[in-house]
């Protein structure tokens, strides 16, 4: 992490007022007063709802070192640096700190999977050079510039999760992330109401390899066609993964293990080399995971033994956890947020998992005008994996009526989570597993804390 003096520099054409300087690294950067530790900075942003200027006593007397300010909020003092905008010199400070380290930056995008992708890519870079990783989802014009101060000097690779709201923001992440590695996990129906349609989504997506170095690696996901094809729009070395005969990188002999991992066997068609690997990450769907983590592996310099054994000792990662209900039945919590690709995913899982399997699915946001499309799509798609179905909110009709069409005879509806967590709490087996999957705002991590085991 970088310390005040370094941000000092960083900052040297923009500040009004600088503090006193020392070499002591900031323990983390904050935008909340409440998440202030001793030794951190504080950035004081100015929002629709809130101003961050009113939190810096509170930030400071946390313990933060310093706090980032804007010389219209009229504050001065020995911690802090006065600047015009702390979020221009913020992003100015990530860009400027990237382009004086040393370390090879992985920038991953994709419409889903890119916290998992970039969890299961540190983990395994990690177990051989020095890694450093985006901190959370810190991933947009916030997160990714203190994302890119949190980069060592002795860092050999960071991995970088980028993650845009519109085609502007993208060209400002890339151009601050300036990564020597792209990692593309797929295009789909996400975040369409910003974006546009799926073309939109497939230029925008596609600004990261075209912005790479002709030295660099775009490693794309050559299952799907959208993402296959922006090797076209980069001048740098391509990398395909996927199950296609036609991947570089290809998984074949997959054998699913359900939420304990997965088996298969990596060909790197280029090398003529095939590794039978075992990774803990659960579904059937971490196999491309697994294939572009090992791919940056293979630009890092390891080979598929080495991939082999990083593989095997994965943890799952932060956001899908398996929880176990009062009564003893399994919870399969994927409550963080959900798109229609992640969805089918999770329901492969249960799937895979012992009956009776039950699913609770609830709105899917964001998704524009291929809204009612997606969620009936999701709701054939459940009717095949689950024994009993429940959906929750308006969005969400369409996936039980979907599902009834098909054939699914328990499949039902309800208003909002309280209900759910009602007819759950009465009507669930010891032997039930339940997976449980909805955009973050339908808050139906209150069902998985009702059902939970305390």
């Amino acid at each position: 992490m970088i310390s005040s003096r370094d941000l000092g520099d960083l900052l040297e054409s923009l500040l009004h007022e600088r503090p006193q300087l020392d070499d002591a690294p900031f323990s983390e950067i904050v935008i909340d007063s409440r998440e202030a530790v001793p030794g951190s900075l504080f950035v004081a942003l100015r929002g629709e709802r809130m101003d961050g200027h009113r939190f810096v006593d509170d930030a400071l007397a946390r313990g933060a070192a310093a706090a980032l300010v804007s010389v219209a909020s009229g504050l001065s003092g020995p911690r802090l640096f006065v600047v015009d905008d702390p979020l221009t010199a913020l992003q100015q400070a990530g860009r400027d700190w990237r382009a004086r380290v040393d370390a090879q930056v992985v920038g991953i995008t994709g419409s889903v999977g890119k916290t998992t992708v970039r969890e299961a890519t540190h983990q395994l870079l990690s177990q051989y050079v020095p890694t450093h990783q985006s901190p959370r989802n810190y991933n947009g014009d916030i997160g990714l510039p203190i994302a890119l101060l949190g980069i060592e000097r002795d860092d050999e690779w960071a991995v970088i999760e980028i993650g845009p709201y519109s085609q502007a923001e993208m060209e400002l992440l890339v151009s601050s992330a300036q990564a020597d590695v792209a990692i593309v996990t797929n295009v789909g129906p996400t975040h369409l109401e910003r974006f546009g349609t799926l073309d939109d989504t497939e230029r925008i997506k596609g600004l990261l390899p075209e912005s790479l170095p002709a030295d660099g690696l775009a490693i794309l996901n050559g299952d799907d066609p959208r993402v296959r094809r922006m090797s076209a729009r980069t001048r740098a070395e391509t990398l395909s993964f996927g199950l296609g005969e036609g991947c570089d990188l290809r998984a074949t002999d997959i054998e699913t293990r359900g939420f304990d991992g997965v088996e298969l066997t990596i060909v790197d068609r280029h090398g003529g080399r095939e590794q039978r690997v075992f990774t803990p990450l659960p579904g059937i769907h971490q196999t491309m995971t697994a294939l572009a983590a090992a791919a940056a592996g293979l630009r890092a310099g390891l080979d598929l033994t080495q991939i082999g054994d990083a593989l095997r000792n994965l943890s799952p990662g932060s956001r899908l956890v398996r929880r176990t209900a009062w009564n003893g039945a399994a919870i399969i919590d994927d409550s963080y947020n959900a798109a229609p690709l992640s969805t089918r995913a999770a329901l492969d899982l249960l799937r895979d998992c012992e009956p009776r399997r039950v699913a609770l699915l609830g709105d899917m946001y964001e998704l524009g005008t291929e809204e009612q499309q997606a969620h009936r799509e999701v709701g054939r798609y459940a009717a095949e994996r689950c024994d009993w179905l429940i959906a929750v909110g308006p969005r969400s009709r369409a996936i039980v009526e979907a599902a009834r069409e098909v054939g699914h005879e328990h499949a039902c509806w309800v208003e909002n989570a309280e209900q759910a967590a009602q007819i759950l709490r009465s009507s669930m087996e010891r032997s039930d597993t339940l997976l449980v999957k909805a955009s973050h705002a339908m808050h139906l991590e209150r069902v998985v804390e009702r059902l939970a085991d305390s």
